[in-house]
């Protein structure tokens, strides 16, 4: 199989959404059930050292983008201490295995990011087993579709907040005590912070607030030598849009109004958070990278 260095026609790298991508999984669901299983680059992505020595903590690195992320990252040679919920165990396993077998340490920390007590945890554990903590990827995102306003409950609006926005503050506000000069921190915004689509109201607002959580802190600790920056993927498959995150109709067109004509793939998001991790990226700071399938965004 190519890796990420062949050169390929984008439209056609991966597969475009068709009948076969109708399905639906209970939330938060499991990537190995999915068909066709997204990419996360367990056999694509090849590492060149570009984060030897990092201690990093991912949220979501059981599937989707947090999974991608979790397996470039071990491979360009970081720790990684990987958050995942409890029920994602299955997948979870998989990259901690895989990050392992790039020879760096894993540390699976299954719990939820609505607890603060937890984000405080995560942290923690990167500094107890590896000695600090150098990026911080909040990667895990709540999303489900409802169509209606009034059928919007208070309670997914408040567990899409305290997934998305309070998470990332909890965790932030936790690394940046730990952090040394040169660490950075990405979090994940969307499509949707530009593009809002009417069924995601609560996922929407919470990735535009992302965006300036991003920039303001961005600018807020630049004395203290850390970059912030975000990610702004468009349509990717993964496991948040078989468990509610689209209706299970609309699957069968997934991603097909991206210009590039499909939906993206987890292992495609990796490597710009990669770059955003590594030293390369040394005077990026408060900007938000998006990875749309050329969707425009301002």
């Amino acid at each position: 199989m190519a890796d990420q260095y062949t050169l390929r026609d984008p439209r056609s790298q991966y597969p475009t959404a068709d009948p076969s991508f109708r399905q639906s999984q209970q939330p938060p669901g499991l990537e190995q059930e999915m068909v066709p299983k997204p990419d996360g680059g367990e056999a694509t992505y090849r590492g060149t050292g570009r984060l030897a020595g990092r201690k990093a903590v991912v949220t979501g690195a059981d599937s989707g983008i947090g999974r991608a992320v979790a397996i470039a990252f071990g491979r360009e040679g970081a720790d990684v201490v990987l958050s995942y919920l409890p029920q994602e165990e299955p997948d979870a396993h998989e990259v901690v295995e895989m990050v392992r077998q790039a020879g760096r340490r894993a540390v699976a920390v299954p719990g939820d990011i609505r607890d603060e007590a937890y984000c405080d945890r995560l942290v923690n554990t990167a500094v107890s087993e590896f000695g600090g903590i150098d990026i911080l990827a909040n990667v895990a995102g709540s999303q489900h579709a409802v169509p209606d306003i009034t059928d919007l409950t208070t309670a997914q609006f408040d567990d899409t907040f305290k997934t998305d926005v309070y998470a990332m503050f909890w965790l932030c506000r936790s690394a940046v005590g730990q952090m040394r000069p040169g660490s950075a921190i990405i979090n994940t915004t969307s499509i949707n912070a530009y593009q809002p689509s009417p069924i995601l109201l609560d996922y929407a607002s919470t990735k535009a607030a992302i965006n300036n959580f991003t920039k303001a802190l961005a600018q807020q600790v630049a004395s203290k030598g850390i970059r912030v920056n975000a990610v702004a993927p468009g349509p990717v498959w993964s496991p948040l849009q078989v468990s509610g995150g689209q209706p299970t109709e609309a699957l069968a067109n997934f991603g097909a109004r991206t210009p590039l004509g499909r939906p993206g793939q987890p292992a495609e998001m990796a490597p710009v958070y990669v770059f955003l991790a590594s030293q390369e990226a040394s005077f990026v700071s408060g900007e938000t990278l998006c990875a749309t399938g050329g969707l425009p965004t301002p």
